[in-house]
């Protein structure tokens, strides 16, 4: 490994520091924007499936079909998501599609408004991605590729989430684990901070929910917090093994269009039969429970779990953060009671844990949980996360996140 001084190193110029400025403004202006029109759209079509549910779930199946049709008909490089803006970001591809922004955005309406059980972060990291990388044409600085990568999927997540300072970290820290990439830490800052405010201005929801907790950091506390972690992190690695085994089986079907038709047959069913939709769309039906004080079932996660894997292993589309989220929480709602700790602060561990063990994370679930259940909390979550980070078995729902081996 080559290593310099720090004082043989070089700063990059003024005038870079100027351009990756603007640059980062503009970029945060923009993405929040896509994502306000992708993200409220999603939530008003999440609306109309909840009061229609019976007379569109039989139409998954249909869904499916365009789905296919579409990346079949107009996909091309574009059909590999967020596999090809893993691609980029270790230098293996040079190029994200524009046509990816309009192809992804419908076909995951389509998922959510049929019933589909998926999230919506991996399209809006996809977004402000290809966004920010079609940028980087127009611009001359050094390593402009992985910082205008990087920016655009710092602003994508903080676009749609709110959360900007987490945005930055997972955009740093996903590509490489055990690595984390400062070279866009400008920039980045500036473009996630930028499209959070942008979409909140534009009216885009931000869910947030503050925690008010009276416990002492003791040994037990820590050793409840520690074992929780321990819980939230298998289950994170369970979504993730899952996921890449139900992906590779799936393929077996050769066929498509055969294997999201079938699937889906089954899926709806399924999602009808459980207690008609519970199961469907985002799940920020079970975040709203784990959080409300209304019923949690012992269940909920696993089968919050199960369908999503399912519905994006068929080739539906959307991400699987809030999917996440929700399975989290509501596992961390039910085990409360068990381990004498408040309910509200076990699922809000639980949220953000389940997330960073299956995405392979450290520093953006820990913001994740401060910017929206309240900074007093970091030491509990610092806990939760650390374990969970700590059991994961390096299974990831990326498979173009890469280990640092040295």
């Amino acid at each position: 490994m080559n290593l310099k001084n720090i004082k043989e190193s070089t700063r990059p110029s003024s005038l870079v520091y100027v351009q990756l400025v603007f640059s980062a403004i503009l970029v945060g202006l923009a993405v929040g924007v896509v994502d306000t029109i992708f993200g409220r759209t999603l939530l008003w079509l999440g609306d109309v499936r909840s009061q229609y549910f019976p007379y569109l779930i039989p139409f998954l199946g249909l869904a499916g079909l365009v789905i296919v049709y579409l990346y079949q008909r107009f996909g091309g490089k574009a059909s590999q998501g967020m596999g090809l803006v893993f691609k980029v970001g270790h230098e293996e591809d040079d190029e994200i599609p524009l046509r990816l922004i309009p192809l992804v955005t419908l076909t995951t309406w389509l998922t959510h408004l049929f019933g589909g059980s998926a999230g919506r972060e991996g399209v809006a990291v996809q977004l402000g991605a290809a966004l920010s990388h079609h940028l980087s044409r127009y611009i001359k600085v050094p390593n402009k590729s992985q910082i205008f990568l990087l920016t655009g999927m710092a602003a994508g997540f903080a676009g749609l989430f709110q959360t900007p300072i987490a945005a930055v970290f997972f955009a740093l820290e996903v590509l490489v684990l055990g690595n984390l990439n400062l070279v866009a830490l400008l920039p980045a800052v500036l473009a996630s901070f930028v499209a959070s405010w942008t979409s909140h201005a534009l009216g885009l929801e931000k869910f947030s929910y503050l925690v008010s907790t009276y416990l002492t950091m003791d040994a037990v506390t820590f050793s409840k917090m520690a074992v929780l972690g321990l819980i939230f992190g298998l289950v994170g690695s369970l979504f993730a093994s899952f996921l890449a085994y139900a992906k590779q089986k799936a393929t077996l079907v050769k066929n498509p269009y055969y294997r999201i038709l079938a699937g889906s047959l089954v899926l709806s069913a399924i999602f009808f039969l459980l207690f008609k939709g519970r199961y469907s769309g985002l799940g920020t039906n079970l975040i709203d429970a784990a959080f409300g004080g209304q019923p949690i079932f012992a269940y909920d996660w696993l089968f919050k779990l199960i369908l999503t894997v399912l519905t994006l292993c068929l080739g539906f589309q959307g991400g699987e953060v809030t999917p996440l989220f929700a399975t989290g929480a509501s596992l961390g709602a039910f085990l409360a009671g068990y381990f004498g700790l408040p309910a509200e602060l076990v699922a809000a561990a639980g949220y953000i844990s389940v997330f960073g063990a299956a995405t392979n994370t450290l520093l953006a679930p820990i913001f994740i949980g401060g910017e929206v259940f309240g900074f007093a909390n970091t030491p509990y979550f610092f806990i939760a996360v650390v374990f969970a980070y700590l059991v994961n078995c390096r299974a990831s729902i990326y498979a173009g996140q890469k280990i640092r081996e040295n």
